[in-house]
């Protein structure tokens, strides 16, 4: 596993660019008391693992005038349809998440739309098309907690069997 491949320096540096994805190298490099250049392999290392998925800026919808957050449970006619509606799904900008889940649903997006009315009609125009059974829709009042996940690089335990006595 990868995990294991990843050292407190790594998680060091995780942690301060999980806070600040805009901290400097140098910056990096001098709280974690090594050289520019090891920071700069380490991320490469990290960034080639799959650990670190790019940089970008977040937009906060609503202050570009999509006030409604939708969480919508897609139930598929046909379950052999998953591929022909997650393509139709990556059409709708709307559309800024996809799962596919275990439980009642099918599949589990998250939209946002300008208001209720522009949700309705994603939903009627956009979504029923697509040859689904029915959805359940859940709208965002407000969304309290959004982190990145907790750096904690875990160290395999030792087996006892291979203990030395």
């Amino acid at each position: 596993m990868i995990q294991h491949l990843l050292d407190s320096l790594d998680e060091q540096i995780l942690k301060l660019i999980a806070s600040n994805a805009r901290i400097p190298f140098l910056e990096v490099a001098r709280l974690c008391n090594v050289s520019g250049a090891a920071i700069h392999q380490r991320i490469q290392k990290l960034t080639s693992y799959g650990i670190l998925k790019g940089s970008e800026y977040v937009i906060d919808p609503e202050k570009i005038g999509y006030e409604t957050c939708a969480y919508i449970g897609i139930y598929l006619k046909d379950p052999a349809s998953f591929d022909r509606v997650l393509k139709a799904l990556e059409e709708i900008p709307e559309v800024v998440e996809c799962h596919f889940t275990t439980g009642k649903y099918d599949m589990f997006i998250k939209l946002y739309a300008h208001n209720n009315h522009h949700l309705l009609s994603i939903i009627h125009d956009k979504l029923q098309p697509l040859g689904l059974s029915r959805t359940e829709t859940l709208i965002s009042f407000h969304e309290a907690i959004k982190r990145q996940m907790p750096i904690s690089i875990q160290k395999e335990e030792e087996d006892p069997g291979q203990q030395q006595g």
